[in-house]
């Protein structure tokens, strides 16, 4: 199998890094596991720059670097995917809100040669939601079955963070242009029209026990809006000249 970077953008997460970064480590650790703790530092101000250093003497695999202004969600991200080192590249949210023992599935599906990456959903059979915020879940909802009407998806989950992908496959998405959560939408639209070829695998997310969360649904709207009507111009205008060329059958298709 191949190595694993878990890249985690950060900014302000004191309170919960520590407590995420040991169970992904031991998960990991546990299941033989090779890989990278990628820490994305976007500008935080409230110690956890030295946190970080502490831990490196328990955690081996952990790696942080810093994100320069400007900073945002995407362009921590982005940050990331420019300095890891893994074959294979996961993006994690550092508040705990993703589950250790979901990351080692995912791996496991990418160890199919035909999987190009794996996308998570908490929405389907054996997905599950703890403590979602009630007004962000219909937001989130509603925004998801836009989604999935304009591009006739079966995929009922594009928003969530959680997904897998290979280093191939990342190099054929770029150039990456969303700064803030809307990479969140990017990457997996991106993924789908050209041609890439995904499983879909349940996923639990969590509610952060510490801590605020960055995501301003005020400020993103029209940020998911672009990003999603730039992949639909993509899909009906570019004629296929992004597309894979791969031609591999899945065992299990999540698109209708």
């Amino acid at each position: 199998m191949m190595d694993l970077s878990v890249i985690l953008p950060a900014r302000n997460e004191r309170g919960s890094i520590e407590a995420t970064l040991r169970e992904l480590y031991r998960v990991l650790s546990r299941e033989g596991i090779r890989h990278e703790l990628l820490v994305i530092n976007d500008g935080s101000t409230d110690g956890m720059e030295g946190l970080l250093e502490t831990l490196r003497q328990d955690i081996p695999t952990l790696i942080a670097c810093d994100n320069p202004a400007p900073h945002g969600f995407g362009y921590a991200v982005r940050k990331g995917l420019t300095v890891y080192q893994g074959e294979a590249a996961a993006i994690y949210m550092a508040d705990g809100s993703d589950d250790p023992e979901d990351l080692v599935r995912f791996y496991r599906a990418l160890g199919d040669p035909r999987v190009d990456c794996v996308f998570g959903s908490r929405f389907m059979k054996n997905g599950r939601v703890v403590e979602y915020p009630p007004l962000k879940k219909i937001l989130n909802r509603l925004g998801n079955w836009f989604i999935q009407g304009l591009f006739r998806l079966a995929y009922n989950d594009v928003t969530n963070a959680f997904k897998l992908y290979r280093r191939a496959t990342l190099e054929g998405l770029k150039p990456y242009l969303s700064p803030h959560y809307n990479l969140t939408v990017e990457l997996p639209l991106k993924a789908i029209i050209r041609g890439y070829h995904y499983v879909v695998l349940p996923n639990q997310w969590t509610n952060r026990r510490a801590g605020e969360s960055k995501l301003r649904i005020k400020e993103m709207g029209s940020r998911y809006l672009f990003i999603v009507l730039y992949c639909f111009i993509e899909k009906w205008l570019t004629h296929g000249d992004y597309h894979s060329n791969a031609n591999r059958a899945l065992p299990q298709r999540s698109e209708a």
